[in-house]
Protein backbone atom coordinates (compact mmCIF):
# COMPACT_ATOMS: atom_id res chain seq x y z
CA UNK A 1 0.00 0.00 0.00
CA UNK A 2 2.93 2.37 0.68
CA UNK A 3 6.11 2.68 -0.70
CA UNK A 4 9.30 3.01 1.56
CA UNK A 5 9.44 6.64 1.01
CA UNK A 6 6.40 7.14 2.11
CA UNK A 7 6.81 5.11 5.32
CA UNK A 8 10.18 7.13 6.24
CA UNK A 9 8.25 10.16 5.14
CA UNK A 10 5.77 9.37 7.97
CA UNK A 11 7.99 8.06 11.06
CA UNK A 12 10.38 11.39 10.11
CA UNK A 13 7.70 13.91 9.84
CA UNK A 14 5.16 12.48 11.62
CA UNK A 15 2.44 12.56 9.39
CA UNK A 16 1.81 11.57 5.80
CA UNK A 17 -1.30 12.37 3.23
CA UNK A 18 -2.40 9.29 1.02
CA UNK A 19 -4.50 9.80 -2.21
CA UNK A 20 -7.16 7.94 -2.82
CA UNK A 21 -7.87 5.56 -0.35
CA UNK A 22 -11.95 5.61 -1.01
CA UNK A 23 -13.20 5.71 -4.58
CA UNK A 24 -15.77 8.15 -5.71
CA UNK A 25 -18.70 5.57 -5.34
CA UNK A 26 -17.28 4.90 -2.08
CA UNK A 27 -17.38 8.36 -0.67
CA UNK A 28 -20.88 9.12 -2.33
CA UNK A 29 -22.01 5.81 0.04
CA UNK A 30 -20.54 7.33 2.96
CA UNK A 31 -21.44 10.56 2.32
CA UNK A 32 -25.72 9.43 2.21
CA UNK A 33 -24.42 7.51 5.33
CA UNK A 34 -23.34 10.84 7.13
CA UNK A 35 -26.43 12.38 6.12
CA UNK A 36 -28.77 10.23 8.41
CA UNK A 37 -26.04 10.21 11.21
CA UNK A 38 -25.99 14.19 10.66
CA UNK A 39 -29.81 14.44 11.56
CA UNK A 40 -29.87 11.74 13.91
CA UNK A 41 -26.84 11.58 16.54
CA UNK A 42 -24.43 14.46 15.60
CA UNK A 43 -23.79 17.91 18.17
CA UNK A 44 -24.15 20.87 15.84
CA UNK A 45 -22.93 23.07 18.69
CA UNK A 46 -19.30 21.66 18.98
CA UNK A 47 -17.17 24.02 18.34
CA UNK A 48 -14.23 24.38 20.51
CA UNK A 49 -14.27 27.09 23.59
CA UNK A 50 -11.41 28.96 24.89
CA UNK A 51 -9.34 32.00 25.30
CA UNK A 52 -7.22 30.81 22.09
CA UNK A 53 -10.19 31.83 20.13
CA UNK A 54 -9.39 35.76 20.24
CA UNK A 55 -5.65 34.56 18.98
CA UNK A 56 -7.11 32.35 15.70
CA UNK A 57 -10.55 34.75 14.86
CA UNK A 58 -11.95 38.10 14.74
CA UNK A 59 -15.05 38.81 17.43
CA UNK A 60 -17.19 38.45 14.40
CA UNK A 61 -15.77 35.12 13.36
CA UNK A 62 -16.21 34.15 16.83
CA UNK A 63 -19.49 34.62 17.03
CA UNK A 64 -20.45 32.69 14.07
CA UNK A 65 -18.05 29.42 14.34
CA UNK A 66 -19.79 26.22 13.81
CA UNK A 67 -18.67 22.50 14.07
CA UNK A 68 -20.72 19.17 14.30
CA UNK A 69 -19.13 16.61 15.50
CA UNK A 70 -20.28 13.15 17.09
CA UNK A 71 -18.17 10.31 18.32
CA UNK A 72 -17.89 6.41 17.12
CA UNK A 73 -19.91 6.92 13.87
CA UNK A 74 -19.13 2.79 13.84
CA UNK A 75 -21.42 2.28 16.38
CA UNK A 76 -24.30 3.79 14.76
CA UNK A 77 -23.85 2.43 11.44
CA UNK A 78 -22.54 -0.75 9.62
CA UNK A 79 -21.58 1.06 6.53
CA UNK A 80 -19.00 3.32 8.81
CA UNK A 81 -17.49 -0.14 10.41
CA UNK A 82 -17.17 -1.36 6.98
CA UNK A 83 -14.77 1.62 6.26
CA UNK A 84 -13.00 1.56 9.08
CA UNK A 85 -11.95 -1.86 8.10
CA UNK A 86 -11.21 -0.79 4.63
CA UNK A 87 -8.19 -2.90 2.91
CA UNK A 88 -6.68 0.10 1.49
CA UNK A 89 -7.01 1.76 4.70
CA UNK A 90 -5.81 -1.01 7.40
CA UNK A 91 -2.75 -2.20 5.03
CA UNK A 92 -1.48 1.46 5.05
CA UNK A 93 -1.72 1.54 8.56
CA UNK A 94 0.31 -1.98 9.10
CA UNK A 95 3.05 -0.75 7.22
CA UNK A 96 2.93 2.68 9.77
CA UNK A 97 2.07 0.38 13.30
CA UNK A 98 2.42 -2.98 12.23
CA UNK A 99 0.92 -6.18 11.83
CA UNK A 100 -1.67 -5.89 14.88
CA UNK A 101 -4.35 -2.92 14.77
CA UNK A 102 -7.16 -2.52 17.03
CA UNK A 103 -9.99 0.38 16.05
CA UNK A 104 -9.88 2.68 19.25
CA UNK A 105 -12.45 5.26 17.69
CA UNK A 106 -14.13 7.36 15.20
CA UNK A 107 -15.27 10.85 15.57
CA UNK A 108 -16.57 13.09 12.59
CA UNK A 109 -15.16 16.75 12.35
CA UNK A 110 -17.75 18.88 9.84
CA UNK A 111 -16.73 22.48 9.26
CA UNK A 112 -19.99 24.05 7.72
CA UNK A 113 -19.27 26.73 5.00
CA UNK A 114 -17.52 30.05 5.84
CA UNK A 115 -18.28 29.50 9.59
CA UNK A 116 -16.13 26.05 10.16
CA UNK A 117 -14.55 26.87 13.54
CA UNK A 118 -10.76 26.23 13.49
CA UNK A 119 -9.29 24.26 16.11
CA UNK A 120 -6.29 25.24 18.14
CA UNK A 121 -2.81 23.49 17.87
CA UNK A 122 -2.82 20.29 20.43
CA UNK A 123 -1.71 16.67 20.51
CA UNK A 124 -4.38 14.03 20.47
CA UNK A 125 -2.46 12.44 23.25
CA UNK A 126 -4.00 15.30 25.08
CA UNK A 127 -7.61 13.90 24.93
CA UNK A 128 -6.51 9.97 25.10
CA UNK A 129 -3.19 9.77 26.10
CA UNK A 130 -1.25 6.46 25.20
CA UNK A 131 1.95 4.96 26.91
CA UNK A 132 4.27 4.71 23.71
CA UNK A 133 3.42 6.46 20.04
CA UNK A 134 2.63 3.21 18.18
CA UNK A 135 -1.13 4.76 17.71
CA UNK A 136 -2.24 6.52 14.26
CA UNK A 137 -4.63 8.98 13.18
CA UNK A 138 -6.20 8.63 9.89
CA UNK A 139 -8.47 11.44 8.99
CA UNK A 140 -10.46 10.52 6.20
CA UNK A 141 -12.01 14.00 3.85
CA UNK A 142 -15.28 13.56 2.98
CA UNK A 143 -14.73 16.67 0.64
CA UNK A 144 -12.13 19.33 -0.94
CA UNK A 145 -10.37 20.50 2.05
CA UNK A 146 -7.71 23.17 0.48
CA UNK A 147 -6.02 25.75 2.88
CA UNK A 148 -8.75 28.09 2.43
CA UNK A 149 -11.72 25.42 3.53
CA UNK A 150 -9.34 24.98 7.25
CA UNK A 151 -7.22 21.97 6.16
CA UNK A 152 -4.85 20.21 8.55
CA UNK A 153 -1.94 21.98 9.55
CA UNK A 154 0.96 19.94 11.69
CA UNK A 155 4.30 21.07 12.99
CA UNK A 156 6.36 18.62 10.82
CA UNK A 157 8.71 16.66 13.08
CA UNK A 158 6.92 17.47 16.27
CA UNK A 159 6.18 14.09 17.77
CA UNK A 160 9.65 13.89 18.68
CA UNK A 161 8.81 15.91 21.28
CA UNK A 162 7.19 13.84 22.52
CA UNK A 163 3.91 14.48 25.06
CA UNK A 164 3.10 18.00 25.98
CA UNK A 165 1.63 19.77 28.58
CA UNK A 166 -1.30 21.39 27.70
CA UNK A 167 -3.58 24.53 28.81
CA UNK A 168 -6.63 22.43 30.24
CA UNK A 169 -9.81 23.89 32.48
CA UNK A 170 -10.52 26.91 29.52
CA UNK A 171 -12.11 25.32 26.87
CA UNK A 172 -10.72 22.33 24.85
CA UNK A 173 -7.11 21.21 26.19
CA UNK A 174 -4.69 23.27 23.59
CA UNK A 175 -1.21 24.37 23.42
CA UNK A 176 0.01 28.33 24.38
CA UNK A 177 -0.72 30.00 21.17
CA UNK A 178 2.39 32.80 21.85
CA UNK A 179 4.65 29.15 21.38
CA UNK A 180 2.84 27.21 18.95
CA UNK A 181 1.64 29.33 16.49
CA UNK A 182 -0.30 28.66 12.59
CA UNK A 183 1.94 30.57 11.15
CA UNK A 184 4.80 27.76 11.86
CA UNK A 185 2.99 24.94 10.48
CA UNK A 186 3.00 22.70 7.42
CA UNK A 187 -0.42 22.90 5.62
CA UNK A 188 -1.94 19.77 4.02
CA UNK A 189 -4.68 20.25 2.01
CA UNK A 190 -6.52 16.96 0.48
CA UNK A 191 -9.12 15.67 -1.97
CA UNK A 192 -12.17 13.74 -0.77
CA UNK A 193 -11.13 10.43 -0.69
CA UNK A 194 -7.53 10.76 0.48
CA UNK A 195 -6.61 9.88 4.02
CA UNK A 196 -4.05 11.46 6.22
CA UNK A 197 -1.99 9.79 8.45
CA UNK A 198 -0.86 11.23 11.60
CA UNK A 199 0.96 10.52 14.89
CA UNK A 200 -0.33 10.80 18.64
CA UNK A 201 2.21 13.38 19.53
CA UNK A 202 2.17 15.05 16.54
CA UNK A 203 1.32 18.68 16.69
CA UNK A 204 -1.57 19.88 14.72
CA UNK A 205 -4.63 22.14 14.19
CA UNK A 206 -6.27 23.91 11.33
CA UNK A 207 -7.71 27.34 10.47
CA UNK A 208 -11.48 28.50 9.68
CA UNK A 209 -13.32 27.19 6.91
CA UNK A 210 -14.18 30.37 5.07
CA UNK A 211 -15.52 28.64 1.45
CA UNK A 212 -18.82 28.30 0.62
CA UNK A 213 -18.86 24.22 0.94
CA UNK A 214 -18.88 21.68 3.86
CA UNK A 215 -15.90 20.66 5.17
CA UNK A 216 -16.42 17.16 6.08
CA UNK A 217 -13.81 14.94 7.40
CA UNK A 218 -13.66 11.57 9.72
CA UNK A 219 -10.84 10.86 12.19
CA UNK A 220 -10.16 7.36 12.68
CA UNK A 221 -7.76 6.35 15.41
CA UNK A 222 -5.62 3.08 15.40
CA UNK A 223 -3.44 1.75 17.81
CA UNK A 224 -1.32 -1.33 18.57
CA UNK A 225 -3.23 -3.05 20.61
CA UNK A 226 0.06 -3.89 22.99
CA UNK A 227 0.05 0.55 23.60
CA UNK A 228 -1.91 0.91 26.77
CA UNK A 229 -4.15 4.00 27.23
CA UNK A 230 -3.47 6.14 29.88
CA UNK A 231 -6.74 8.24 30.03
CA UNK A 232 -9.41 10.00 27.81
CA UNK A 233 -11.81 8.80 25.61
CA UNK A 234 -12.72 5.45 25.72
CA UNK A 235 -10.08 4.16 28.52
CA UNK A 236 -11.13 0.64 29.90
CA UNK A 237 -12.90 0.04 26.45
CA UNK A 238 -11.15 -2.95 24.41
CA UNK A 239 -11.63 -2.06 20.54
CA UNK A 240 -12.57 -3.65 17.15
CA UNK A 241 -9.11 -5.73 15.56
CA UNK A 242 -9.40 -4.77 11.78
CA UNK A 243 -5.48 -6.13 11.37
CA UNK A 244 -3.79 -9.07 13.14
CA UNK A 245 -4.62 -9.99 16.85
CA UNK A 246 -4.93 -9.04 20.32
CA UNK A 247 -2.08 -10.24 22.41
CA UNK A 248 -2.77 -11.28 26.05
CA UNK A 249 -2.03 -8.43 28.55
CA UNK A 250 -2.30 -7.73 32.04
CA UNK A 251 -3.69 -4.16 30.99
CA UNK A 252 -6.40 -5.95 28.60
CA UNK A 253 -7.33 -8.73 31.02
CA UNK A 254 -10.95 -7.54 32.69
CA UNK A 255 -11.31 -4.45 30.11
CA UNK A 256 -15.09 -3.55 29.24
CA UNK A 257 -16.14 -5.38 25.91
Amino acid sequence: MLSQEEIDFYHRQGYLRVEGVFGPAEVEALREELDWIFSTWADHNAAWQGPWREVYMDEEQRRQAMLVAINDLHLHSARWQQAAAHPRLTGALVELLGPDVELHHTTLHAKPPQVGSPFPLHQDNAFFAHQTPAYADAILHLDDAPEEAGCLRFMAGSHQLGPLEHIRGQGAPHLPTDQYRLADTVPVPARSGDVVFFNLWTIHGSDLNLTPHWRRAVRLGYRDPSNSQLDGHALGRLGWMVKGRRPKLETTVGMSR
